[in-house]
């Protein structure tokens, strides 16, 4: 794992002294960076889609090369027929090589596969520097074979940036590629 992969390489020789210069930090260690990616997914919980968790752990693990956990339902809900402690959905958290993997797959391969997709929304930062969106479909990923999928499930990605503002992590975010509406890419990495 001493190698790095193309996109930390790219962010640490091209986009790190461009936003050093730009926003004028005075110690690198200032500079935003990328603390670590979690996805979640949560497929419901009647008891038929049992083995849709298990699938959804599969495709999850094939997606970003990490096993899930198996997340619980934190209170029940008569409604919904949701006991507290009943297993219900599945994360991941990625850091390091896998987090810059998985940015460089989402960016490059998944997103522009997603039908009709015209950006992500800026809406989705929530003031401390970290960007939430949700992926509807989990077959925009080149590593799922669409012969062996029996049902299709969404999920969320939130980004975690040691980046203190809205405003700094959405400059970190567009230099590293993350398409929003209504923005330019100011520097694109280069594909490698």
């Amino acid at each position: 794992m001493s190698e790095q992969s193309v996109f930390a390489k790219t962010y640490r020789e091209q986009i790190l002294p461009q936003m050093r210069e730009a926003r004028g930090y005075v110690n690198v260690h200032e500079v935003p960076r990328l603390e670590k990616v979690v996805i979640n997914c949560c497929v419901g919980s009647s008891p038929e889609l049992k083995t849709a968790l298990e699938e959804a752990l599969n495709d999850l693990a094939t997606i970003t090369g990490q096993r899930p956990v198996k997340t619980k339902a934190k209170k029940s809900i008569s409604n919904f027929k949701l006991r507290q402690g009943q297993e219900i959905g599945c994360k991941v958290t990625l850091r390091g090589r896998r987090m810059y993997e998985f940015v460089e797959r989402l960016i490059w391969a998944a997103l522009p596969r997603v039908r009709d997709f015209r950006g992500l929304s800026p809406r989705g930062f929530d003031g401390k520097g970290n960007y939430t969106f949700g992926i509807r479909d989990h077959t925009v990923f080149p590593e799922i074979e669409m012969e062996s999928v029996k049902r299709t499930f969404g999920f969320d990605v939130t980004i975690v940036t040691t980046a203190r503002s809205t405003e700094e992590a959405r400059d970190l975010l567009s230099r590293l590629g993350l398409p929003f509406i209504g923005a330019r890419r100011e520097t694109a990495p280069a594909k490698g």
